[in-house]
């Protein structure tokens, strides 16, 4: 499987619901990296599995969507518990979104996965792993 990864990072700010948080439960601000992976089996005809460039900049729509906002307000997350996990799935929600819209070009079609990974810091993060 051959793969290739953009990176970028959003601010957020959000609370988090359930006692296992502990004081994330009080509103509080997030910064995160956010890698988004796009898989294939074979490369298409240009020999990539995805333009690079068009990758970047849909990533950096995506991310523009949540960033600097209270997550908590945010009302197509209305009665999300906006975990590092949940926010993984969101973003690759939204990336899917925009390559079915035609923001990667035909080449997209190819896609076979797409891993959407959110590093909390150096040492704690999540992804979500998705087949195409």
């Amino acid at each position: 499987m051959f793969n290739v990864t953009v990176r970028d990072h959003m601010m957020v700010a959000h609370s988090l619901r359930g006692e296992v948080f502990g004081p994330a439960q009080r509103l509080h601000g997030a910064t995160f990296v956010v890698d988004a992976t796009f898989r294939r089996r074979e490369l298409d005809d240009d020999g990539v599995v995805v333009d690079i460039g068009a990758a970047t900049e849909l990533l950096r729509t995506v991310l523009g969507e949540l960033s600097y906002r209270n997550l908590d307000e945010d009302a197509s997350l209305a009665g999300v518990n906006t975990t590092t996990e949940v926010l993984a799935r969101v973003v690759s929600d939204r990336l899917v979104a925009g390559m079915q819209a035609g923001a990667l070009g035909p080449g997209a079609d190819g896609l076979d996965g797409l891993v959407v990974t959110l590093q909390e810091s150096h040492v704690a993060w999540a992804g979500y792993d998705r087949t195409l």
